[in-house]
């Protein structure tokens, strides 16, 4: 018997994988919003539900909702339904998606890490977390589809830290 894939090496799934419908299940702490969304079929982003999505990971401070890069979920679904292969069936946790510039420049005023040219305010970004995963196993899956940039922000505590997914630059960082 084979041993299984490597848990980073998300380059070892099969073709099958990357052409089933595509449902993303998120919970958005802040707003306390849930909602388990089939975003794409047959080959096709569904606009109704990627409209969803965007409102979903719309700036809930600013209350501004933005265009989110297509690639973003499909790096969020990816990481989700790999994690499903091996039982773990959580919702994503978004803790940050779309930023106005002014929202993001109050986090940086509070001292919160944020950049000045936040890839959050492009909605090429997201801050996630899945419950009773690791950031740094979650940040070496997120890392395995090579979409772009990976941050790992670890936290001591009850809710731990997270993990910064954008689709710019293909790089890493720890903050």
């Amino acid at each position: 018997m084979a041993p299984p894939p490597d848990i980073f090496d998300a380059q070892a799934l099969d073709m099958d994988f990357w052409l089933k419908p595509r449902t993303l299940s998120v919970f958005r702490p802040q707003s306390g919003e849930k909602a388990r969304v089939l975003y794409w079929r047959d080959g096709e982003v569904i606009d109704s539900a990627y409209q969803e999505l965007c409102h979903i990971m719309r700036d809930v401070v600013g209350k501004e909702t933005a265009p989110i890069d297509p690639k973003l979920f499909e790096t969020l679904w990816g990481t989700q339904a790999f994690l499903a292969r091996y039982g773990m069936e959580q919702p994503l946790e978004i803790l940050s998606g779309y930023r106005t510039a002014k929202s993001n420049g109050k986090l940086i005023e509070q001292g919160v890490p944020a950049a000045r040219q936040s890839l959050h305010i492009e909605g090429k970004a997201a801050d996630i977390r899945i419950a009773n995963l690791n950031a740094e196993v979650l940040g070496g899956l997120v890392r395995s589809f090579r979409q772009g940039g990976v941050g790992y922000y670890y936290r001591n505590g009850l809710r731990g830290g997270w993990i910064h997914a954008d689709t710019g630059l293909k790089r890493t960082w720890k903050g």
